[in-house]
């Protein structure tokens, strides 16, 4: 008997002993977690983040430290996790339940798998953000409903697919060009950064003429991995604006991936069209002032580059303005410029830019309060108490950045980010599914160190885009239909709840079930349709935003003869 059970015993030591080791574990954090915890305490709530961004996380503690004072009882402990990190650490703690009571979301998780976790990990917010913010009492926002107290109107807050507000963001963000002032003087003459692309290639060539004590050559960009892609999407994309015209056959003002494949197999455009064409040919220019080796390069060793005077212009945003003004500070004057955009006469992209950049003034740095809250209320509470005006403006002000909230003032700095709300954007969208992105991602590394130019780009993808896009854009069909039986079984379970309700929860409820039975069922199918429509199209189809002959004199000699009354 005891020969068996010292074999029973010898045979499940390892594990008896991981099973010691984890309740030992646990029993030793629960204590600590008690003992500190103050005395009077009756409420602990945790927030978790990603921004390690200087200022961010003694902004949290000023903050903390001020609701604390109107709410003793509450205790708010921050959670700050590496960036590196973060989509695992999110993961593992909404699925194994120890998530913090608010917690960061958008970063490490697919869009498709975090709408699985809204629905599954966290709390609907729509009711409390049509309620007007507690900690706005006394303002003119006192009675406002709280999302519209925000710039955007939390427009990004809103999920579509779920029909409900479930995040409360706390800042916006933007996206500049930062310069060493003394640098640009001493090395070009220039008092102001450059307003225009021309003038900011001049000052680039001026600037790499010039050399460094050690001999070596000033570098006009400081860039990187990291950084190439702002360059690409802030200067260049924006040259592609024009595909919209020839691609865009659902009208809805973008040029979707879909559209895109049936445009270029038609052959109503390609990859040889002047918008297409130019962006890349930018980018090339600009790849020319940026330090060798940028493309194996981190952004730390970028903004390294930058901090040592070695470089003069450098792109980045708002998350990262604070950081770099203080290793300015005592060393160099730190100037930020808009995007400089080729004017209307420019020889090579005058008759090709249409614009800026669009840059819609959305809200980040978003919040979600989690199912596993045992105080959920406190929680929302707090994340009142940062999006009011006044907690909004401080907190943003202590970190740099720009508050998300109407009515609030922003540091001088800030102020260089006022986003363009009119303007272009990408119409491009060039990759469909695994095989087009690997390749289209190996080809255009090749093109920005030099290595191939865009034809020889064109040439090595656009045979496999055809090939394989088709038979991409197909399963992508099939997953959407897929996922028809888990939206039916999601459907039919909110029906059941709009059905329960009553009063006006009960309109609101419905509107929601009609506005998903629409999107998720039935618009699905048909776009399908709409891309085999499509498909069949060919380049002498008149373009989505294009009119005969005919119509065009229709419209000429209406708007010609008819009354002022009737033009409007």
């Amino acid at each position: 008997m005891i020969a068996r059970a010292w074999s029973w015993f010898t045979n499940r030591f390892a594990i008896l002993v991981v099973i010691a080791a984890f309740i030992w574990s646990s029993v030793t954090i629960i204590s600590h977690r008690r003992q500190a915890i103050p005395p009077g305490v009756k409420t602990v709530l945790r927030i978790g983040h990603w921004q390690l961004e200087g200022g961010v996380r003694e902004a949290f503690n000023a903050m903390i430290a001020e609701y604390q004072e109107l709410h003793p009882d509450v205790m708010i402990v921050q959670d700050a996790i590496p960036e590196s990190t973060y989509g695992q650490w999110f993961t593992t703690q909404l699925m194994g339940g120890t998530a913090p009571d608010m917690i960061q979301v958008g970063l490490g998780v697919p869009y498709n798998v975090l709408l699985g976790f809204y629905h599954r990990y966290f709390l609907p917010l729509s009711m409390q953000v049509n309620q007007p913010n507690p900690y706005n009492r006394g303002s003119d926002f006192e009675t406002m409903p709280w999302r519209q107290t925000y710039k955007d109107a939390m427009r990004r807050s809103y999920i579509e697919e779920l029909q409900e507000y479930m995040t409360i963001p706390l800042s916006q963000f933007g996206s500049r060009i930062f310069y060493n002032k003394d640098l640009l003087k001493s090395l070009t003459g220039l008092e102001e950064p450059p307003a225009d692309f021309r003038t900011f290639l001049a000052a680039c060539e001026a600037i790499q003429a010039q050399r460094l004590p050690d001999g070596k050559a000033y570098v006009p960009i400081a860039s990187s991995a990291y950084h190439i892609t702002n360059w690409e999407a802030f200067m260049c994309a924006p040259l592609t604006f024009g595909a919209v015209r020839e691609a865009d056959f659902n009208r809805d003002g973008y040029v979707g991936v879909d559209e895109l494949y049936y445009a270029i197999k038609t052959g109503r455009i390609d990859f040889d069209a002047p918008p297409f064409e130019a962006s890349f040919r930018m980018l090339r220019t600009l790849t020319n002032y940026f330090q060798t080796g940028f493309s194996g390069l981190g952004r730390d060793e970028a903004v390294m580059l930058f901090a040592q005077q070695r470089a003069v212009f450098i792109i980045s945003g708002t998350w990262e303005a604070g950081s770099l003004e203080e290793q300015a500070r005592d060393h160099f004057e730190l100037g930020i410029m808009d995007f400089p955009y080729p004017t209307k006469d420019d020889p090579e992209y005058g008759n090709i830019i249409e614009g800026p950049r669009y840059e819609a003034p959305a809200s980040n740095f978003n919040f979600a309060v989690t199912r596993t809250s045992k105080n959920p209320e406190a929680a929302i509470d707090f994340l009142q108490f940062l999006s009011s005006r006044a907690g909004n403006e401080k907190m943003n002000g202590i970190i740099g950045w720009i508050p998300a909230i109407k009515g609030t003032s922003v540091s001088r700095l800030m102020s260089a980010f006022e986003p363009h709300l009119e303007g272009t954007y990408s119409s491009m969208p060039v990759t469909v599914g695994g095989e087009t992105i690997i390749k289209w991602t190996q080809l255009t590394s090749l093109f920005q160190i030099g290595q191939i130019d865009y034809e020889e780009m064109v040439r090595q993808y656009k045979p496999l885009y055809l090939d394989k896009g088709g038979l991409e854009l197909i399963e992508i069909q099939r997953n959407r239909r897929r996922a028809l039986i888990r939206d039916e079984q999601f459907v039919t379970g909110y029906r059941h709840r709009a059905l329960m309700a009553t009063g006006d929860e009960l309109q609101s409820r419905m509107i929601k079930y009609r506005q998903m039975v629409a999107g998720r069922l039935i618009n699905r199918e048909l776009g399908n349709e709409a891309a085999r429509t499509w498909a069949q199209a060919n380049a002498d189809t008149p373009a989505p935003y294009s009119f005969t002959p005919e119509v065009l004199a229709k419209i000429r000699a209406r708007l010609t003869n008819a009354e002022p009354e009737n033009t409007r």
